[in-house]
């Protein structure tokens, strides 16, 4: 490898993340084994309470629709890269809020590895309430709506993560901007422990994009990394005099 292609990788602030991770996993206490992977978990779950509810819910063409969250080996799967990418599966013990819990297969595996999480989510699934009783996991029934602060939740989070955003209104002409984000991460924020993270994952629109030029420059400007249709904020989102004034104005 020329010198140049090797600075140039150095440089790279992603090779920096690699070895912080790579000596992480060997200083820290690792949670758990991660041998046998997700079907070491699935083995975990009441087989004949998850068919049960597999017979109650499932469709044989499901789609995009919320019926394609029976497929228990691919779903648990991707929540378990998840919580490597988050490097969840080492490390001390967090406490953990995911915004649209769903079936709750990410709060079950944060929970595998010892973590302290609990959900929160809207009631119109009946699958959803029915897996997060099924699981054992901690759930709080709420509507997440623009320039609506969350509720009082009982403690800060050291990571509070939404996957596969549906409160924004994706695809639909009420699509939140802006503004709406800009309190959203202002009132997260005040649910963060001060080293506290925030992980967004956002769906695409109907051009195939997953935000705009003015809404990327927001998460930014705040503190995120954002890398398609990521949000990273490594640190709670840094404040914003727009979003402080539009929450006074709510709240007088």
């Amino acid at each position: 490898m020329r010198l140049s292609h090797k600075l140039k990788k150095l440089a790279d602030p992603r090779t920096a993340r690699s070895a912080k991770q790579h000596l992480a996993r060997i200083f820290l206490a690792r949670r758990f084994d991660f041998r046998g992977g997700a079907e070491r978990i699935i083995a975990s779950i009441d087989r004949q309470g998850f068919e049960a509810i597999r017979n109650r819910h499932a469709v044989e063409d499901p789609g995009p629709a919320w019926p394609k969250y029976l497929d228990l080996k691919k779903w648990m799967g991707i929540n378990l890269r998840r919580v490597r990418q988050l490097e969840l599966d080492y490390g001390r013990r967090r406490q953990i809020l995911d915004l649209g819990s769903g079936a709750g297969y990410f709060l079950y595996i944060c929970k595998w590895f010892g973590h302290d999480a609990v959900g929160l989510d809207i009631d119109e699934v009946p699958m959803y309430p029915e897996m997060t009783r099924l699981l054992g996991l901690k759930r709080i029934v709420c509507r997440i709506g623009p320039f609506v602060p969350l509720p009082n939740l009982g403690s800060k989070f050291d990571l509070i993560t939404a996957f596969m955003i549906c409160f924004n209104n994706p695809q639909q002409e009420n699509l939140w901007g802006v503004p709406e984000w800009d309190f959203f991460l202002s009132d997260v924020a005040r649910h963060l422990n001060p080293h506290g993270r925030l992980r967004l994952e956002l769906n695409p629109e109907c051009d195939g994009s997953f935000m705009t030029n003015e809404l990327r420059e927001l998460f930014e400007r705040r503190g995120a990394r954002v890398e398609e249709h990521q949000v990273r904020f490594n640190a709670p989102p840094s404040v914003s005099a727009v979003a402080e004034e539009t929450a006074h104005q709510i709240t007088r």
